[in-house]
């Protein structure tokens, strides 16, 4: 290969080999790998000016919009101001006009001074300062070589890092994990310092030389770190802690935040103080040469490092961890663990972390101590899910506002500032806020972003329908305000009240719309004013119709909206009144049988459902719309309109958390086979929605229920749940045990008199 499929963003540059203090847990010093002995003590020009000279030309390859360099050792700082200096202005020099540059070092303190940090500031060089609590917890490993105490020393350059000139330098601090100290004590002692961040580190370790465990629980870390986490919550987590906010952002179907946990490729590159460039530092903790490449900076690039088996291997993601990792459902959460502690002489790396069973601990105790933080309160009240999924359409417009950056003109800016006026005012924005609602307006909205971004041609002009959708507003709310709205192909389309015919076909202009009594007025440029009655229609006026059901349920049966072509089958055109009637009866007895067979369900999607669009039969491009809206096919048999309604209610339904909420992460990673298609494999998402839907068919027919509850537990052990996801899967295993109980299933069988279908 010619280059790496991940480019190194980050660098650590070794600057000084050697250290002033002799902590027993150094995986440089004390561990497997000795090379330190051979390398000399302080970076060289030479080296330093090869390394910034390769790092620019990555950075340029690849285009990367910016670069991380770590100063490093032994202890950096040992290497002196004028030398990290050298090391800014060579960096600084060979990056600029090519990428941006994050300087940062990581000290243990003891040699920090003004002169030191009055250099950082220059040249933004942010700090990080490794502690490892209270004084008992960093005197246990962090000594000077004749057995005096760091802390004191640590202390005062930490305070001098939170002086008002310094603090903006503050990265936090590090600490290395022992579970023989008290975990409250350090984390209070970490906490009094008031770091921008801490960071919890286990110690390194393989199963070669595994660690320690002084009770011999295997869980001993986790139970440790949990209790961390315990007081951090009773003190309102008062400082960000970075292993605690990685764990919480993959359950939450997020990122990982930190090396040590999750599936991210790998995209660090160590340098030597000898221009050595070697994979990254820990694997000195496995045996001698783990870290090695055979690569420096004089006659190799960092493509060619990146090339090398032992860092493709941590750049595989999923398929990087072993067998064991990729069956265990929290593997999103700990990604397999640190690669360095996966090694074993008789296996290499393909192992699970020698820290398996805490990693495990950890990720299920934080998900039950916080499953009501990580989980969107969309998934169990549908006021928030609507009131989300508003936001949502919001935010898009917002978005599309920000998109065109001008390119609207007049039109948009004048659109623009009257839905500004309707929001204003309680009426106008109670009329806005249904515009924005209507599920066709987010079809509308996606369809110009994605326009917008591939630039195609007249994605602007779609744009500016804007002002269709605030005259809209406008009549709804029944403001006397006066908005000009285009026309094209000789119609006016105001979305949920109706298409206007203004003039002849392939004809285009403005007319100028306004709310007048339980009608709207509307006045062409060219011509005189029209008063349309909203309800009536006629061949010119073609109202959105509404039909009732269940008593009391009205919705919108719209045939007219330019963007209701958004199913898998393609939407009928404008129906006759005769045939409206017929299909609205069928729609209503559909209703009634599903009101019968599923009460709950169906009182849930009452409170959902807005819009009905009649279907034909065909294959479409199935595109997004938003929460509300269900399109059936034309049929006048209650049962297959009964069955496509739920299944419209179901798919709707899960689109709508998905839009708001992170059911899943990894989707693809897996395949799972369907155990109502034997032959068919999907990922988690199409097992997910598969089995959604089938639950709630399965009030109409139980034959749908078969493979339901084998794919409940392929989900229930995957990897790829949120939790979220899980909550989710709970609800559905609720519904199933409701499903032969009081979901009215007899009484639909009997009153259709048919058998059970899959």
């Amino acid at each position: 290969m010619t280059g790496p499929a991940v480019p190194f963003r980050e660098i650590v540059l070794k600057v000084h080999s050697r250290c002033d203090l002799a902590c027993d847990h150094c995986y440089v010093y004390e561990h497997a790998d000795q090379s330190w002995r051979t390398r000399p003590k302080t970076i060289s020009d030479h080296v330093i000016a090869k390394t910034a000279q390769r790092l620019a030309e990555h950075a340029k390859t690849h285009a990367l919009p910016s670069v991380s360099v770590i100063l490093h050792g032994g202890e950096p700082l040992l290497a002196g101001p004028a030398r990290l200096r050298r090391v800014c202005e060579e960096f600084g020099s060979a990056l600029s006009g090519v990428a941006d540059l994050d300087l940062r070092i990581h000290t243990n303190g003891l040699q920090l001074s003004p002169r030191y940090l009055d250099l950082f500031d220059e040249f933004g060089v942010k700090v990080g300062i490794s502690l490892d609590g209270d004084r008992a917890a960093n005197d246990r490993h962090r000594r000077f070589a004749d057995g005096r105490s760091s802390h004191p020393l640590v202390l005062k350059a930490v305070e001098l890092l939170r002086q008002d000139r310094y603090r903006h330098l503050d990265l936090g601090l590090l600490c290395t994990i022992d579970i023989r100290n008290d975990p409250h004590a350090v984390l209070d002692a970490l906490v009094a310092l008031d770091p921008p961040l801490i960071d919890f580190l286990l110690p390194h370790a393989t199963w070669d030389e595994p660690p320690p465990r002084p009770d011999g629980s295997p869980t001993a870390y986790a139970e440790w770190l949990l209790a961390v986490f315990d007081r951090w919550q009773e003190e309102g987590s008062p400082v960000p802690v970075r292993l605690f906010s990685s764990v919480l952002s993959t359950l939450s179907g997020g990122p990982s935040l930190t090396e040590s946990l999750g599936l991210a490729p790998t995209d660090l590159v160590v340098v030597e103080t000898d221009g050595q460039l070697e994979q990254v530092d820990s694997l000195k903790s496995a045996y001698e040469g783990a870290a090695a490449t055979g690569f420096d900076v004089f006659s190799h690039s960092f493509d060619d490092v990146a090339a090398h088996p032992g860092v493709r291997a941590r750049q595989l993601g999923l398929a990087g961890v072993s067998e064991t990792c990729r069956r265990c459902p929290v593997v999103r959460s700990c990604g397999g663990g640190l690669y360095t502690h996966r090694y074993r002489s008789a296996n290499a790396f393909d192992n699970p972390s020698v820290y398996c069973a805490d990693l495990e601990a950890l990720v299920r105790g934080i998900e039950a101590r916080t499953s009501a933080v990580t989980v969107s309160p969309a998934l169990n009240d549908r006021h928030e899910l609507a009131a989300e999924q508003h936001d949502l359409t919001r935010t898009l417009l917002a978005g599309l506002h920000d998109a065109l950056d001008g390119r609207g003109g007049a039109r948009w800016d004048e659109a623009w500032g009257l839905a500004g006026v309707l929001e204003s005012s309680g009426e106008g924005a109670a009329g806005l806020d249904r515009v924005l609602a209507h599920p066709y307006t987010r079809t509308w909205l996606l369809d110009v972003l994605e326009g917008l971004h591939a630039e195609r041609p007249g994605a602007v002009g779609q744009a500016l329908r804007l002002p269709s959708y605030v005259a809209a507003a406008a009549v709804r709310s029944g403001l006397d305000l006066e908005v000009p709205a285009d026309y094209r192909d000789g119609r006016l389309f105001l979305p949920t009240l109706g298409e206007l015919r203004l003039a002849e076909p392939g004809e285009a202009g403005r007319a100028r719309v306004r709310a007048v009594g339980e009608g709207l007025s509307v006045r062409r440029e060219t011509g005189g004013e029209r008063i349309v009655p909203r309800g009536a229609d006629g061949p010119e006026w073609l109202p959105v119709r509404h039909c009732t059901v269940g008593g009391a349920l009205r919705l919108a049966l719209d045939d007219v909206d330019p963007y209701r072509d958004c199913f898998e089958a393609p939407a009928a055109p404008r129906l006759g009144r005769a045939e409206a009637e017929s299909w609205t009866e069928a729609v209503g007895r559909a209703w009634e049988l599903l009101e019968r067979a599923a009460p709950r369900q169906t009182a849930e999607a009452a409170g959902s459902l807005t819009t009905l669009t009649p279907l034909v039969a065909g294959r479409n491009a199935k595109r997004p719309h938003g929460y509300g809206a269900v399109g059936l096919m034309m049929t006048g048999d209650g049962q297959e309109l009964a069955l496509a309604l739920m299944r419209g209610l179901r798919q709707t339904g899960l689109r709508a958390l998905l839009d708001v909420t992170d059911l899943h992460a990894l989707d693809g990673a897996w395949e799972y086979r369907l155990p109502w298609e034997r032959n068919t494999r999907v990922p988690f998402s199409g097992l997910l929605a598969g089995t959604y839907e089938r639950v709630g068919l399965s009030f109409l027919f139980p034959g749908f229920l078969d493979g339901v509850p084998e794919a409940l537990d392929m989900m229930d052990g995957a990897a790829e749940p949120t939790v979220g996801g899980m909550r989710l899967l709970r609800a559905l295993r609720d519904e199933v045990r409701g499903v032969h109980g009081t979901s009215g299933m007899n009484i639909l069988m009997n009153a259709v008199d048919l058998e059970p279908v899959r």
